[in-house]
């Protein structure tokens, strides 16, 4: 589920929760290095602390302290960071986490919601990255000379015109290249 349009984001942009999380967490968690032991007590670690960051914020904008986060709380919780969820875009994200078919988030659903964003903002990220490697000309987009580079460093050696009829298959405009939304389109099929 995407609750915002995007076209070329920036890997620096974060997404509206993972904003909220800082915004009202304590402190951040520090990390630990090497060893087995202190590495799965660190993820536990990070874990509680995570979810103690989350009840916070549910918290905080569980304004009439019901125990539950409506679509227009939620609204607010987003613009609170910059970000905009129109009224739709907020009913549907609550239909779509409620777990009890109430209209409201509880704090479960609420953190199901916010860990999801973050997992596909992360996707989001790494799919710039790799939209990145193949786009080596700074147009913004895949073209076939791009892509046969690309294809060449990977060991893969194909024609040009291989390559354009490689882009031709995702390419949903016509116009002879891969824009970012195509590339996403092609990467998750």
């Amino acid at each position: 589920m995407c609750m915002e349009s995007v076209s070329v984001p920036s890997v620096e942009n974060k997404s509206y929760f993972s904003r909220l999380r800082k915004r009202f967490s304590l402190k951040k968690a520090t990390t630990t290095t090497i060893t087995t032991d202190r590495l799965s007590m660190s993820r536990s670690s990070s874990r509680s602390n995570n979810s103690s960051e989350l009840e916070r914020v549910f918290t905080y904008f569980d304004e009439n302290g019901d125990g539950k986060v409506s679509p227009a709380e939620l609204r607010r919780c987003v613009k609170a960071v910059g970000g905009e969820l129109t009224v739709e875009e907020a009913e549907m994200a609550v239909r779509l986490s409620d777990s009890d078919g109430d209209g409201l988030l509880g704090l479960e659903d609420f953190t199901k919601l916010m860990e999801g964003m973050e997992e596909e903002r992360n996707k989001e990220s790494e799919l710039i990255g790799a939209f990145g490697m193949y786009e080596m000309e700074g147009s913004g987009y895949i073209t076939p000379k791009s892509l046969k580079r690309m294809l060449s460093r990977l060991g893969e050696s194909t024609s040009i015109d291989n390559c354009k009829a490689m882009i031709q298959r995702f390419d949903i405009n016509g116009d002879g290249v891969l824009s970012f939304d195509e590339f996403k389109v092609m990467m998750t099929s």
